[in-house]
């Protein structure tokens, strides 16, 4: 066995070890690394090592937009955004058969959007639809496992913090527009198909529909609404058109998103300092996950790892679908225990000249992996999303496996496609020239 194997079987041996033990993620990702960065590198110059890929893993223009996104996203949060968005998806399509389930779905995909953050979709809007949905006879359980599939959503409707830090890790392959467009249609889908199970499901348990509104009223709540979604048009078409990059995009979200919440009066200026702790928080975690997975893929390409992993899978797998589905498995099964930036930061450098050795457009390999790991989000043991989702439904997670499963299903499904027909990915950005 190849001495750079050896390395990194022991490197992933420590790694799930220290997880093993409830370390958290970045620690262990931090802590496996520089072990057996020490191993091979002697131990001064080891240490240097470590630190200055830490350092210069998130000395990056392009990630300056995730601090501003979340500080966007957190504005949007407290600012009464997610009601306006519900009352809206509720006037549009509230009257359908199960129509609860379908304004769920809706306003998680609109919510996760503009906040860019699954987190927020799902504790925003779950925390309103969870009790709207039981008045009208929908099981907790059931309400609970809509809200954790759909607010992922998000993560691929631009704009989207993994979608950059994926841009990030390709190298350059993929740029942050052409990924923000290549995530609508997937996005999209994957929101149908949710709509589709939660069809079915209404019409077999016979769940409450709600009375249909005048055209005033949708008239009336869309108004409200409006400035909300403007946003989104605001972000990503400004990147798109070339008016200011991602990182400025970012800056601009804040600022939109703290005029909208003090015009709307649910923000005040005392509620500033609050709001930017919780922000520099959550900031700080996202940031330490960067830096230390940084540093592990510097040892993946110290150890030459996705070169030889490249040679080793297509020296022993001659079919390219064969090579597509085994990184898809692969990627599913990280997701079910490993939270998507690290995991992104991780695998792109691994997967990426593999899949691009076979033709495959880097863009369209950003999605089918963001895709895969929205869906480890709503897996245990460590699905961030199905733990929110749960806790802001007040139910314990057991309960919310069974009704996941047709959801989780239809995600799969989805994945299967964007998959193997590219297009779905790759024909909005073509359109814009990207």
């Amino acid at each position: 066995m190849p001495i750079e194997f050896i390395s990194i079987l022991l490197l992933f041996i420590i790694f799930f070890g220290l997880l093993a033990f409830g370390l958290p993620v970045a620690y262990s990702i931090g802590i496996s690394t520089t072990i057996t960065i020490l191993l091979n590198i002697a131990t001064m110059p080891g240490l240097t090592t470590v630190s200055q890929r830490m350092t210069t893993g998130i000395d990056s223009f392009a990630l300056l937009a995730i601090p501003f996104f979340v500080l966007a996203g957190e504005l949007m949060n407290r600012g009464g955004i997610a009601n306006r968005i519900i009352n809206f998806a509720k006037s549009l399509i509230g009257s359908l058969p199960g129509g609860l389930a379908y304004v769920n779905i809706l306003a998680a995909m609109l919510f996760g959007a503009i906040s860019g953050s699954a987190v927020a979709a799902a504790s925003a809007i779950g925390s309103v639809m969870t009790e709207r949905m039981e008045d009208e006879g929908f099981p907790r359980p059931f309400s609970a496992a809509l809200n954790i599939t759909s607010s992922t959503t998000g993560l691929l409707i631009p704009p989207s913090n993994v979608l950059i830090v994926y841009a990030l890790a390709s190298g350059g392959a993929a740029s942050v527009a052409a990924l923000f467009i290549a995530g609508y249609l997937p996005g999209l889908l994957v929101g149908i198909a949710l709509m589709l199970v939660a069809a079915y499901t209404a019409r077999k348990n016979k769940y409450a529909k709600g009375s249909r509104v005048s055209y005033g009223t949708l008239f009336s709540d869309f108004k409200k609404a409006f400035f909300s979604l403007l946003m989104l048009v605001i972000i990503v078409g400004g990147i798109v058109k070339g008016v200011f990059t991602a990182t400025e995009a970012a800056a601009v979200a804040v600022l939109y998103a703290l005029i909208l919440g003090l015009s709307y009066r649910t923000i005040s200026l005392k509620d500033i300092p609050s709001i930017l702790l919780s922000s520099a928080k959550t900031t700080a975690i996202v940031m330490f996950l960067i830096c230390t997975s940084m540093a592990m893929s510097w040892l993946f390409s110290f150890e030459s790892i996705p070169q030889l992993m490249t040679g080793f899978l297509l020296d022993t797998v001659s079919n390219p679908i064969l090579i597509f589905l085994l990184i898809n498995i692969t990627l599913l099964i990280v997701g079910t225990f490993m939270d998507m930036t690290p995991a992104i930061l991780i695998f792109t450098p691994i997967f990426l000249p593999v899949v691009t050795e076979l033709g495959m457009d880097p863009v369209h390999f950003g999605i089918i992996m963001v895709l895969n790991l929205c869906i480890g989000l709503c897996t245990p043991p460590v699905g961030t999303i199905l733990f929110v989702g749960a806790g802001v439904a007040k139910i314990s997670v057991s309960k919310v496996i069974k009704p996941l499963m047709p959801f989780l299903a239809a995600m799969v499904l989805v994945l299967i496609l964007v998959t193997f027909f590219e297009e779905i990915s790759l024909w909005l950005p073509s359109l814009f020239g990207l």
